[in-house]
């Protein structure tokens, strides 16, 4: 079965590559127009998978659900994606050798790429979008957890698609939710040019030890904010909670907030306090828990976990190597922030905090495709080769160079 959708994938590839820029715009605004239109079916889909999860798992179900909000929300990404510039074609270079050769680079698509996710059907349309986009065909296996919401999905897209006289084979979804299939794909060499997953550590890792086919890795945010000395305390409180609470189940959100020992007495009372009150469980260090009885004390396991919930790690530091030290430990490299007056503290922070995102006096939350101007992302790399951070259509395309001459041979 994965080899015909294989196959399949590669011949609407190869379509994909020679649609025009304004061909795939007006793809992508048909399949906008479609998820819309049939809101209420995607709903009513997306309301199985809600009645089958756990109740408990309130992270897990904000990322699941679908509402109209956030089905305009979905089809606004796709808009989005059309209006951003085709970087397909793109000639990054042509110089001219001493023996008279033009050497050229371009960029082209990647070809197929595979998407293995968890539960959080956006993914479903953000792939088909960006990969459209950048001139590539998708398969995309999500979770058994998001199943009708995503088969629902996919066949309004493969629909518009049809509509408009494109082979709907351009996005494909593995309905078989199974673990040996999720391990079958992850070995479709010939057919996959990449491997995307996106989801929880245990997924990413599965697919890093797995996958016979290239594998871009996207990581967990395990984010952190230090709170420096010169820090302007009146921005930090709400920039915080921000960061921490305004949607705790996503990869961007705080879990980490070091402080400088000189101004811990006075704020860590007030920041833990204003936590709190948001519904947020401290876990700290030993001092930590003496100036906020109300934290418990942190393990060293917490220290590495993305809790993905209304929890955070708290710890004082002695001052801006020391955060560096813990950072450069426990963080997974997604994205680390400074709060800081101090030019020459921020510079060094960005200089050796060594993440896909250093952000100064900003929360984190802001690490995400749409925020940086890319339309959407097939998510946040946090390796170091080929993509990092948020993932937007130059990360779906390679390079080729180009040679033109005029009978030269080589000696």
């Amino acid at each position: 079965m994965l080899k015909k959708i294989g196959a399949n994938a590669k011949e609407a590839a190869s379509y994909v590559r020679r649609l025009a820029s304004a061909e795939k715009n007006k793809i992508l605004t048909a399949c906008a127009d479609a998820l819309e239109k049939n809101a209420a079916e995607i709903i009513s889909a997306n309301a199985k998978d809600m009645a089958a999860s756990d109740p408990a798992r309130k992270a897990f179900n904000d990322r699941l659900m679908l509402n109209e909000q956030r089905i305009s929300g979905l089809a606004e990404g796709m808009r989005k994606v059309s209006r951003q510039n085709d970087p397909t074609g793109e000639v990054l270079y042509i110089k001219t050798l001493p023996n008279g050769l033009n050497v050229g680079e371009k960029r082209v698509p990647l070809g197929v790429v595979g998407m293995i996710y968890e539960a959080r059907p956006n993914v479903t349309t953000d792939s088909f979008a960006l990969c459209l986009k950048a001139g590539n065909a998708c398969v995309l296996r999500g979770s058994k957890e998001a199943i009708h919401s995503n088969v629902a999905i996919v066949k309004i897209l493969q629909a518009a698609l049809t509509r408009l006289g494109h082979p709907p084979k351009i996005v494909q979804l593995i309905e078989d939710t199974s673990r040996e299939t999720a391990r079958e794909f992850m070995r479709l060499n010939g057919y996959l040019d990449v491997l995307i997953p996106r989801g929880s550590a245990g997924l990413i890792q599965a697919a890093v030890e797995n996958a016979t086919v290239p594998v871009i890795e996207t990581g967990v945010g395990n984010c952190h904010i230090f709170v420096d000395e010169s820090a302007d305390l009146t921005k930090a409180v709400p920039l915080i909670i921000n960061a921490k609470t305004q949607r705790p189940s996503v990869c961007n959100a705080t879990e980490k907030l070091l402080i400088h020992k000189n101004i811990a007495k006075t704020f860590l009372p007030k920041i833990c306090g204003a936590l709190a009150a948001a519904g947020v469980k401290i876990r700290g260090c030993g001092k930590t828990c003496a100036l906020f009885s109300a934290a418990s004390i942190a393990s060293e396991d917490d220290w590495h976990t993305e809790f993905l919930d209304l929890i955070i790690g708290v710890k004082v530091v002695d001052d801006l190597d020391a955060a560096i030290a813990h950072i450069s430990k426990y963080s997974s490299g997604h994205t680390d922030c400074i709060l800081t007056e101090s030019y020459t503290n921020a510079n060094e922070f960005i200089d050796l905090v060594d993440s896909a995102a250093v952000f100064v006096n900003a929360s984190t939350r802001f690490t995400d495709g749409e925020e940086f101007g890319l339309g959407a992302e097939m998510g946040i790399s946090t390796q170091k080769l080929h993509a990092r951070g948020p993932m937007g259509l130059t990360a779906l395309t390679t390079t080729k160079f180009f040679v033109t001459g005029n009978g030269q041979v080589r000696g």
